[in-house]
């Protein structure tokens, strides 16, 4: 119980100094007076409160995976669950983009996946869509990584 009361008079003291820490895999953004400042990275920073500087939030800089399940019909009609599993992560030299410009990420992946492969596999047979499951990889990778060329 003292070790606890201890490290959390340490953490309020902390605060008042506008000091903290950033984890390892994870920025943080800064802002000073509501405009982005800059990227913090893993360590501890100072953010004079007093001087305008805040914490916007941190992104996690880790690998993370999405499993997009999408039903849609082949060329003969034949219904089919779709699943694509995305993996993506937050680069830290593009870390001001993710947090400001992308406000649903999952969501944002998701609908770009479900367009593709509404597009895709409709115009093959049953048969077609598993022997070019490759080829409908390649058009989702390269159609995510136009969006990511748009940021």
């Amino acid at each position: 119980m003292l070790g606890e009361a201890r490290l959390h008079s340490g953490l309020n003291v902390g605060g008042v100094l506008g000091c903290i820490q950033v984890d390892q895999s994870t920025v943080a953004i800064k802002e000073t007076f509501g405009k982005f400042d800059e990227v913090l990275e893993p360590g501890c920073h100072c953010l004079p409160w007093f001087f305008g500087s805040q914490l916007a939030g941190h992104l996690s800089l880790r690998l993370q995976q999405l499993d997009v399940k999408c039903e849609t019909k082949t060329k003969d009609s034949v219904s089919v669950n779709v699943v694509a599993s995305i993996q993506y992560r937050v680069l830290a030299e593009k870390a001001n983009d993710a947090f400001y410009k992308l406000s649903n990420t999952k969501g944002q992946i998701q609908a770009y996946v479900f367009d593709v492969i509404r597009a895709s596999v409709p115009r093959l047979n049953l048969d077609d869509a598993f022997e070019q499951k490759n080829e409908i990889a390649r058009a989702v990778e390269d159609e995510l990584e136009k969006l990511q060329g748009s940021e």
